[in-house]
């Protein structure tokens, strides 16, 4: 059964005439990482909100089609329940802090104050969350006195420290350096060994060829392509829909028609090209 069930989704926001998401269908299963891809204004950010229940919930307009979490309609469940099933990291960090706290330690405390863990279970998350993202220093900081990176990552933090069996991360690296980038899909990655379902928003295609299972590539509102990253990330059509493919296999589709011949095995990564030029050496 999959944890996530979109079908025939559509979705018009208020004082809108054009639908934004029309004709949606998507299963996403336990335990995978998930890229979700697209051009600017696609409507991905749109279907976070509809899967965390934000829409028609907080933003209204009208939505048609049938949501389901973990097996149960999502109208069945309350935006606090939902909370705590599906945890939510926005794109802009300064909009995900809470503004009530002083300190970095007291900020990833504050989720799960609000639902009522123990004292002593919640000072063992945060040392262990503190650890996994690598915040010890940060620990007396102010929230609003961080970068714009420092708070990124408190933030993602905060989600994490809830321990949801859901994590939607909306271009989590988009205030990032690239060694804090590398730091957090390596997180991504502990978490999906922890049996997360991860759904990743990331125009990063790159880091998406080397940490996903699965890409998803959205279009003017839908779903267009859907599969393996193997399979999506060497596709040309990716880029017909407005999407990007990651250098290293744009390098190899070129190469090959320049050469009149068809990207066979494309590589998507580095990685890929050093294993196989190993390979052949050791032949």
């Amino acid at each position: 059964m999959s944890i996530i069930s979109l079908k025939n989704i559509n979705y018009t926001y208020p004082l809108e005439e054009k639908q934004t998401i029309h004709s949606f269908s998507l299963d996403l299963e336990k335990g995978c990482v998930y890229g979700l891809t697209g051009a600017n204004e696609s409507g991905k950010t749109t279907i976070c909100n509809i899967i965390r229940g934000f829409i028609p919930e907080l933003y209204k307009g009208e939505l048609t089609g049938e949501v389901m979490i973990k097996g149960k309609n999502i109208n069945d469940y309350n935006i606090g329940d939902l909370a705590t099933i599906i945890g939510y990291s926005f794109q802009n960090p300064f909009t995900q802090l809470s503004g009530v706290k002083d300190t970095v330690y007291e900020e990833i405390a504050y989720g799960m104050e609000n639902i009522g863990v123990s004292r002593d279970k919640m000072i063992q998350k945060v040392n262990e969350i503190l650890k996994m993202f690598q915040l010890e220093d940060l620990i007396d900081k102010n929230p609003f006195e961080l970068s714009g990176g420092q708070k990124q990552r408190v933030a993602i933090a905060s989600v994490v420290a809830l321990d949801p069996e859901i994590i939607i991360l909306d271009e989590p690296t988009s205030q990032l350096d690239p060694k804090s980038t590398e730091d957090i899909f390596e997180i991504i990655q502990l978490l999906k060994k922890q049996g997360k379902t991860i759904l990743l928003v990331e125009h990063k295609v790159d880091l998406l060829a080397a940490y996903c299972d699965e890409i998803l590539l959205i279009s003017c509102g839908e779903l267009v392509m859907q599969g393996p990253v193997k399979e999506i990330l060497s596709d040309p059509k990716v880029v017909e829909y407005g999407g990007q493919l990651p250098q290293v296999a744009l390098y190899f589709i070129k190469k090959a028609e320049a050469n009149g011949s068809s990207a066979s095995q494309v590589p998507l990564t580095v990685q890929e090209v050093y294993d196989h030029l190993n390979k052949d050496g050791e032949a």
